[in-house]
């Protein structure tokens, strides 16, 4: 088990209802969830409580990826949810446990996330130079109102 804890919070210009969605849809979480570089495919996600899912991030550059997977463990919709990440790659032992909140506020959606549980190996700054870059990219897919023509 490591202490490797990562903590992040930012304010995005939408709705809770439109975050929680990037969460619990597979084609939302894969364009927006893996960092610059990377593409993602989902291969499952059951988003119910003791629901499991399991995804690939692939790097563009080298064709190589890592896999995980894990299961949700509290789903408040549009407030809260809780999972745990497990790699396949057993040079990454450990499960992590990532706990997002969701709180309507003035001028859109509160978010924290905290996720525990880092494998030792990795350095916890390339966890927060990855999030960074995950979280521009929701900000990228939630915040523009497009309505249907």
């Amino acid at each position: 088990m490591s202490n490797n804890n990562v903590s992040l919070h930012r304010v995005l210009k939408t709705t809770p209802e439109k975050v929680y969605r990037a969460f619990t849809e597979a084609n939302a979480i894969s364009a927006w969830l893996p960092p610059y570089g990377f593409l993602c495919t989902v291969h499952e996600m059951n988003v119910q409580v003791e629901g499991t899912f399991r995804m690939s991030f692939h790097n563009f550059s080298t064709g190589n990826g890592h896999s995980f997977g894990g299961k949700y463990i509290e789903l408040k919709p549009n407030e809260f949810l809780k999972y745990t990440d497990k790699f396949d790659d057993p040079n990454l032992p450990g499960e992590m446990i990532t706990s997002v909140w969701l709180k309507k506020v003035l001028v859109g959606t509160e978010i924290k996330i905290l996720q525990e549980n880092i494998p030792s190996v990795i350095p916890t700054e390339m966890c927060y130079l990855g999030w960074q870059e995950s979280l521009e990219k929701l900000a990228k897919l939630v915040e523009p109102e497009i309505p249907d023509a």
